[in-house]
Order: C-alpha cells, then sequence, then structure tokens
C-alpha cells in the first residue's frame, strides 16, 4: 500500500483526496515511510521530520473532515531545495559555515504550496551555494542518482530530481542558474521546467534584479509540472520581474495536441561542445514521435557560436560575487570546495569591460534567437551533453584538464535559455544501454511555458515514462 500511494502523481494523490479515496493522513504515513526506507542510501533529503510531517498531515485532514475548501495540492507531499527558506529550519545552502543559518520566513514559493494545501515533506540536497551541476557538500555528502549508485544525481537541484525519481514525493522545488532545475531533472529521469522569468516570484538570491535565476518545479509527470506551475505562477511584491500571469490555468494550457508545429532540432545548440553519441542518438528517437504527432521537424541550429564565456563573464562570475561578501572565503578551505573559493576568486578578477563584453555577445544572442524563432514554434535539443557519471567527477572525462569555466559550463545546453530568460523543459528521451536516463530539452519564445509543456505532454502520451522506477 505505501508503495503504491508514493508512486502516484500529485493530480491523482489531489483528486482521490477531494474524492475521500485517500486521506492526508495515509499519504504523510506512506510518504515518511518511504523516505526513511529508502532515503538513506540516496542523500536526497538533508532535513526531515518524520512526527511534523504528521502533524502537519493530521492538520490537513481535519480541514477535510470539517468539510474546508481544498486547495489543488491538498495533502500532496513536496520537497524545498536547501537553497530556499523554509521558517523555522536552516537554509544552509550546502555549506557548514551556514549550518544555524534558521530562516524567519517561508520563501513565495514556500508560501504559495501551504496554502494550496500542500504536505511540506523536507529540505533537499544542493552543492555548496548551488554552484555546479552536481550535488555534494562538506555537510551533508553527495546525493546518490537513484537509477545508478555511486553516480551523480546532477545538480544543483540534485537532491530534488533524485527524490521524484525515487518516489519520495511527486513534488519537488529545484531552482535554475545555469540549469539547475533541468541538469538533474535530465539525469534522474523526470521532467524539470525552468520557466520564463517572472512567472514564479523568484527570493533564491539577494540581487533581486537578477533575470537568469528560477524557482521550477521537478515532476514525474507534465501535469504535475503543470499543476504545480498553476500554485507557483503570480506576482509578488517579493520580486520585481515578476509578471501577471500569462495563463489563467496551465493544467488547461497544455491539453491538446502539436499538428502543425514547426520545431528545430539542433544536436548542440551550436555551442560547439562535444555531445555523447549514445545521449544523442536516444534524443534523436523522439524526432519521429513528434513527427507521427503532426510536428514538422527540421535540423536546424541557431548561429549564436559559443558564448559560454559570455555566460561565465556576464552571468555566473558575477552572481556568485554577490555572496563575495557573506564570508571570509579564504578561511574556508577544507570547509567549502575549493572551486567555490576560486570562483570567488574569479569574482575579485573580473573588470567592468568583461561584464560589458558579456552584455553586448547576449544582447547579439537575443536578435539571433529572435530571428530563428520567426520560423519555428519550438527549438528541441539534447538537454545535456552527456548521461550521469561517477559521483568523484567534477565533469565529464573529456573535460579533464580544461579550466573550471569548461568544466562548468561547457557539457550543458542548458544555460542559453538563462541569457534569454525564456521558458525550457527537459522531459525523458529514454536511457543508454546501461540504463542512465537521458533528457530532451524543449525550449519557445518567452511566456510560451505552456507551449513547452504541451509538447512534452504529447510525447509522454506517446512514449509513456512515468510507471518505470529505478530498484533501490
Amino acid at each position: 500500500m505505501t508503495d503504491e500511494i508514493t508512486w502516484r502523481s500529485a493530480t491523482d494523490l489531489a483528486r482521490a483526496v477531494r474524492a475521500g479515496e485517500l486521506s492526508p493522513d495515509e499519504v504523510a504515513t506512506a510518504a515518511v515511510d518511504r523516505v526513511e526506507q529508502v532515503n538513506p542510501g540516496l542523500n536526497a533529503i538533508v532535513a526531515f521530520d518524520r512526527e511534523q510531517v504528521l502533524r502537519d498531515a493530521r492538520e490537513l485532514t481535519a480541514a477535510v473532515s470539517r468539510g474546508d475548501e481544498l486547495g489543488p495540492l491538498h495533502g500532496v507531499p513536496f520537497t524545498i531545495k536547501d537553497l530556499t527558506a523554509v521558517a523555522g529550519l536552516p537554509t544552509t545552502f550546502g555549506m557548514v559555515p551556514l549550518k544555524d543559518n534558521i530562516a524567519d520566513t517561508d520563501a513565495v514559493v514556500v508560501r504559495r504550496l501551504r496554502e494550496a494545501g500542500g504536505l511540506f515533506l523536507g529540505k533537499t540536497n544542493t552543492p555548496e551555494s548551488g554552484y555546479y551541476g552536481g550535488t555534494d557538500n562538506h555537510l551533508f555528502g553527495p546525493t546518490h542518482n537513484p537509477w545508478k549508485r555511486g553516480h551523480t544525481a546532477g545538480g544543483s537541484s540534485g537532491g530534488a530530481a533524485a527524490a521524484v525519481a525515487a518516489g519520495l514525493g511527486p513534488l519537488a522545488e529545484g531552482s535554475d542558474g545555469a540549469g539547475s532545475v533541468r541538469i538533474p531533472a535530465a539525469l534522474c529521469g523526470v521532467v524539470g521546467l525552468k520557466p520564463t522569468t517572472g512567472v514564479i516570484p523568484q527570493t533564491i538570491l539577494a540581487g533581486r534584479y537578477y533575470t537568469w535565476a528560477y524557482h521550477g518545479p521537478i515532476t514525474r509527470t507534465v501535469a504535475d509540472n503543470a499543476l504545480m506551475l498553476d500554485v507557483l505562477a503570480g506576482p509578488d511584491t517579493a520580486d520585481p520581474l515578476t509578471i501577471e500571469r500569462p495563463e489563467r490555468s496551465y493544467t488547461e494550457a497544455v491539453r491538446g495536441d502539436i499538428r502543425g508545429l514547426r520545431v528545430a532540432f539542433s544536436p548542440d545548440l551550436g555551442l560547439g561542445c562535444h555531445v555523447d553519441p549514445e545521449v544523442l542518438a536516444v534524443c534523436r528517437e523522439v524526432l519521429p514521435v513528434l513527427e507521427h504527432l503532426g510536428a514538422t521537424v527540421t535540423e536546424a541550429t541557431p548561429g549564436w557560436g559559443a558564448v559560454s564565456e559570455a555566460m561565465w563573464h556576464g552571468i555566473w562570475v558575477p552572481g556568485f560575487a554577490s555572496e563575495h561578501d557573506l564570508l571570509d572565503w579564504e578561511s574556508l578551505h577544507g570547509e567549502v570546495d575549493e572551486n567555490l573559493i576560486e570562483l570567488m576568486r574569479e569574482g575579485e578578477r573580473l573588470t567592468g569591460v568583461d561584464v560589458g563584453r558579456a552584455e553586448v555577445t547576449r544582447g547579439a544572442m537575443w536578435d539571433t534567437w529572435t530571428r530563428f524563432m520567426d520560423d519555428y514554434d519550438v527549438l528541441v535539443s539534447p538537454t545535456l551533453c552527456s548521461a550521469s557519471f561517477e559521483l568523484e567527477r567534477f565533469a565529464p572525462e573529456w573535460l579533464d584538464g580544461t579550466s573550471l569555466r569548461e568544466q562548468l559550463l561547457d557539457w550543458l545546453l542548458t544555460y542559453p535559455y538563462n541569457m534569454l530568460n525564456n521558458p525550457a523543459v527537459t522531459l525523458p528521451a529514454g536511457f543508454t544501454a546501461d540504463g542512465r536516463p537521458v533528457g530532451l530539452q524543449v525550449a519557445a519564445r518567452h511566456r510560451q511555458d505552456a507551449l513547452v509543456l504541451r509538447v512534452a505532454g504529447c510525447v509522454e502520451q506517446a512514449r509513456p515514462w512515468a510507471d518505470r522506477r529505478p530498484s533501490l
């Protein structure tokens, strides 16, 4: 019974609670039992209080008994990444020096999930300050990929994606600055959305005017992703860049077909990076499915060229430089990653000219993107250049000996969309011969979050994946 409940989708759980088929107490008991059974070998959830989860569930069950109006997530478990504030719990950023940094309020996304009736299950693991595409830190240790123990779950929302893939809970909040929702979702075989800037209020960083950092939903199904987006979307004064909802209901907007859709497929987004041939082959297997569904697929690549240096100088290094004064980084050798300390040094060396040149490149990217998308509705590509690799590796082996920038960015096909601010979703494309998940990325113009989810949903219906479970 426990497994039956924990593997059910959020959409189905919410329906069952509303229909009286399940109580939030039953859902919570199944979830906490599953966490206690599976999480010790996975290390996805790093803050978990069984008794608090059960107390919260009793309150949600009482609301059902009273006949209260129920929210769209009533009784559905969710997790929050340890870069996002949950009142009364540490927001550690995965760092030893911040292990006692207790949040005094819920972030907007947490408040909205609770107000929708969601059941908070725990906080998920992240690399230190979310700085790279894996999940390991000096405070909590590594998160394992549910499909292949000893392999990376990706990052920086690795704990979030691993928790969903392992059946610990159907909904997880992640955050994405260069792909940190989509990287682990792709490596763990689940769905991860980076929304358009302003769709979900962003409270991850003190820099309120950053256009490249996002909260995003991580789920097993596309319908659950749309449901979670429905709860999270909408303006809030916490984020001055938030916008009015482009869709009244994402759940409704993602329904429908893709007949007549113009799809561009790019093997590498024109970034000039090496893509593992097996990853590319798995992604190509989805193209006939899109054509069968009525879309026209053309191989085409935006001509913006190699832009990782602009990402590095214009977004990644300045973004982390905003944390420069948070700690005395040079005193933390042995307590935080050496690469994170080096990233802070990069911030000290960065010049205004470097940033200005990066902004010029970013502007040219925008012009290229808008011209390119005049001919297409969506741009599809592999999400990453690699499937999962060993936990002890910082990046795929072909990047050994390269610069920190190259090891951080040059196996990702995600970060251009952080530079452009448009929506992009990763969905499961299939598996490598040895059982490692591969993700396919779908991107579209600004505010077309529903469109990318609709494409993903049509592929999901044609090639269902949510019933596949890792052997844990």
